[in-house]
């Protein structure tokens, strides 16, 4: 399935939040430098949908705050 993620980096605390079917917001408290926020958002959801980080690829928006993510079920 393929979802689309608004991260939002620096913030307080880590989690994922589900906006609607298709949308979630992350949270989380790594600061987008070198890939490391990227990560932590695979490691988020990975936890949140209970699957492997293999299984999740993030498809568009490398470099956004705006994401589109495939998580293979």
């Amino acid at each position: 399935m393929r979802i689309k993620v608004k991260v939002k980096p620096g913030a307080s605390k880590n989690e994922v939040k589900k906006i609607d079917e298709y949308l979630y917001e992350v949270r989380t408290t790594t600061i987008p430098e070198k890939g490391k926020a990227n990560e932590k958002v695979i490691d988020l959801l990975s936890d949140f949908f209970d699957v492997p980080k293999s299984k999740i690829k993030i498809v568009k928006g490398q470099t956004s705050r705006e994401k589109e993510v495939e998580v293979v079920e």
